[in-house]
């Protein structure tokens, strides 16, 4: 079987899984955040924090809320990274501490759903680390992402009031009732497929066959490896993420790891649907979702299967860079995937994907990860530009726009174009800082065009939360780990400040009967609408500093 054929082949499935997911699973989510009902878990962990379950917040309260936790869970993990050489399960590793700076980026990282990694993870973080700190925030993380979503739905449905829900309420069914039985179900079905789980602390040791000695890093590899795919994470167990094969053994446990970072976040909008009382306005998302996502898959492997460009190829193909376990095609779709998610994951190395291909793993992420996005994420950066879609449409018949029922006035259009706004500034911002300054400039593994690549792609990630990396820059500096997570604190912070106080300003409203001047927004003009909007507003933004880097190296 050739490797085009593999590949469209493991894409088709991935989309028949999808499918017949896509009802169930949002029809569940809708179900777990609209009950009444507390599990008596449930009940336990509210006392615990004390929190109300009956109480509701405002968008203020639940932006505090949200902001609280997350700043208590960055100074947790911070901690527990520069003390792990006294606690149990560390590898005790000469000349792997973690700096000051290096632990403060990783904290970032994990509790923004970023997890960029400046580090090697078989070599610097312990097992109890990585089990009470970072596995424990891609759970919590990815919750608050989903909460996040569901209240700006609320904020649509709604009418005449100031209140959006509890926070801790979200958080806590998010994880228990979500994450938590889907991650079990998958950590068994990854350990069936050979991923490891175990608590060996770099003490097993093996002759080679050419005589040598090599020890093998074990750890709780499988039960990380399900919520850093499920909770759109990305940050992996071993420096080599997914393309390590106690991480990814085989080609069909690359297929089900793909179908877990791309499970919710096109369910979501099932769940959005359910809620504002009409399931073609969720079909309308999950379609524009689908739509981009198919252009970006399209595209990436066609440009790996030409053999074109400036890296090395082989048999037809890039093959630099690519597991052979996996191939071109199937690493070509999760590269696609993981760079539309907030994911961030990486089954081959992104720096050596042709210049094209490299850009449109970019330009994936300078989209704002809404195809179909980061576990919650996603959805909420959609109907953002759906918004700022309706908006357009109405100055071109001049009149008020309005969406399901809401009118769009300055206040509400001030707070998505501000949205819209934020990660592309701090992208281009940081990268201009990077490249204005010689020291950070000698960090690039390669110069010219490639080299403002390297770059841009980390900030684009950064910004934007997903946290993979060309991997040919060297980033565990001071400067890097302290840019960098500025750039992740701002680029998740801000917006969902954002989002909450649109969401504010939306349930604020009553209900604005429909005329004959509403657009429908559940028609396939509207959808093809949101795509021209989308990838034209995109290309305004990013075009310049993409033709300086990988459009000029694709023309060399």
């Amino acid at each position: 079987m050739s490797t085009t054929t593999a590949g469209i082949l493991f894409l088709v499935a991935l989309i028949v899984a999808l499918a017949i997911t896509h009802v169930p699973l949002g029809d569940y989510m809708y179900r777990v955040y609209n009950s009444d009902t507390h599990s008596r878990v449930e009940r336990g962990i509210y006392r615990l924090i004390g929190a109300d379950p009956k109480g509701e917040q405002t968008w203020g309260a639940y932006a505090r809320s949200v902001l609280a936790f997350s700043a208590v869970g960055i100074t947790f993990l911070f901690v527990l990274q520069l003390l792990q050489g006294s606690l149990p399960l560390h590898l005790n590793d000469p000349g792997t501490e973690m700096t000051p700076a290096l632990a403060w980026n990783t904290a970032v990282s994990f509790v923004t759903n970023t997890n960029w990694q400046a580090y090697s993870g078989e070599s610097t973080q312990g097992h109890l680390v990585q089990m009470a700190g970072l596995a424990v925030q891609n759970f919590v993380s990815a919750s608050v992402g989903m909460a996040v979503a569901i209240t700006f739905v609320r904020g649509l449905v709604r009418r005449s009031t100031s209140n959006l829900g509890n926070f801790w309420v979200d958080l806590v069914r998010g994880s228990l009732r979500i994450l938590l039985p889907l991650s079990i179900i998958g950590a068994i079905v990854l350990i069936a497929g050979g991923v490891i789980q175990n608590f060996t602390v770099h003490d097993r040791v093996i002759n080679t066959l050419a005589g040598g000695q090599q020890t093998i890093p074990g750890g709780p590899v499988a039960s990380q490896e399900v919520i850093k795919e499920l909770g759109t994470n990305g940050g992996g167990f071993y420096n080599a993420n997914s393309s390590h094969p106690f991480e990814n053994p085989t080609t069909w446990t690359n297929w089900i790891e793909n179908l877990l970072l791309l499970l919710i976040p096109f369910a979501l909008p099932r769940t959005f649907g359910r809620m504002v009382g009409s399931k073609k306005q969720g079909y309308s998302i999950v379609a524009v979702m689908s739509i981009i996502a198919t252009l970006s898959v399209s595209l990436l492997m066609f440009f790996q299967l030409q053999a074109h460009g400036t890296v090395p190829t082989a048999v037809g193909s890039a093959m630099e860079g690519v597991e052979q376990r996996f191939g071109v095609a199937n690493s070509a779709v999760f590269a696609a995937s993981t760079t539309l998610t907030s994911t961030g994951a990486v089954n081959s190395f992104h720096d050596s994907y042709t210049s094209l291909g490299g850009m449109v793993t970019m330009f994936n992420m300078q989209l704002g990860e809404i195809a179909p996005g980061g576990v919650g994420s996603g959805l909420y950066g959609m109907l953002i530009l759906a918004i700022i879609t309706v908006f357009i449409a109405g100055l071109m018949v001049g009149r008020t726009p309005e969406y399901l029922g809401k009118k769009i006035t300055p206040r509400e259009i001030k707070f998505a174009a501000a949205y819209f706004l934020i990660t592309p500034l701090l992208v281009l911002t940081g990268t201009a800082l990077a490249m204005a300054t010689p020291g950070q400039r000698d960090g690039m593994l390669n110069t010219g065009p490639h080299g403002l690549s390297e770059v841009l792609y980390a900030f684009t990630s950064a910004s934007n939360n997903n946290g993979s990396a060309f991997a040919g820059l060297s980033v565990n500096t001071e400067w890097y780990n302290t840019a960098l997570g500025l750039a992740m604190v701002f680029g998740r912070f801000l917006p969902i400040i954002l989002v909450l106080a649109l969401a504010g300003s939306f349930a604020a409203q009553a209900r604005t009967p429909d005329s004959v001047g509403t657009l429908p927004t559940h028609r396939p003009q509207f959808v093809g609408l949101v795509v021209g909007v989308t990838m034209i507003l995109v290309a305004l933004t990013f075009l310049p500093m993409l033709a300086l880097g990988p459009l000029a190296e694709g023309i060399h």
